[in-house]
């Protein structure tokens, strides 16, 4: 009896500790995707548009670490939509419509913070 007991109270807690860790690498990938996606808003707004071409490179870069870690807890339409989304906004600042670009942009930075708030532990995604 007490065995079971044990090894439930030992499951329980690798899946909070799991949950939080998750949460934890999540929730700062989002931040600093966020951040940088703001950054480009913000040359994009500024018309500095070799300084937006770097940091757009840097933030495909970013995207590419942390693809395939997401992928391992997260779903994978979740993580092609910003793809999908960041794509296309990548595709108008080389065409030169940037004011769609920063549409995309915010699109982009929307669907980011979703999916933090999406795989959140609260009892808004509990029940």
């Amino acid at each position: 009896m007490y065995k079971e007991f044990f090894f439930i109270i030992i499951i329980i807690f690798a899946i909070f500790i799991g949950d939080y860790i998750t949460q934890n690498f999540t929730k700062n990938t989002v931040n600093t995707l966020t951040y940088d996606l703001n950054n480009l808003k913000n040359q994009l707004t500024e018309k500095s548009y070799e300084e937006a071409n770097k940091q757009l490179e840097k933030i495909q870069i970013g995207i590419d670490e942390v693809h395939h870690k997401l992928s391992y807890y997260l779903e994978h339409n979740e993580i092609e939509k910003v793809e999908t989304d960041f794509t296309a906004c990548k595709s108008l600042i080389k065409t030169g419509d940037y004011n769609l670009a920063i549409e995309e942009l915010e699109k982009t930075i929307f669907v980011l913070n979703h999916i933090t708030d999406k795989y959140s532990f609260n009892l808004d995604n509990i029940f």
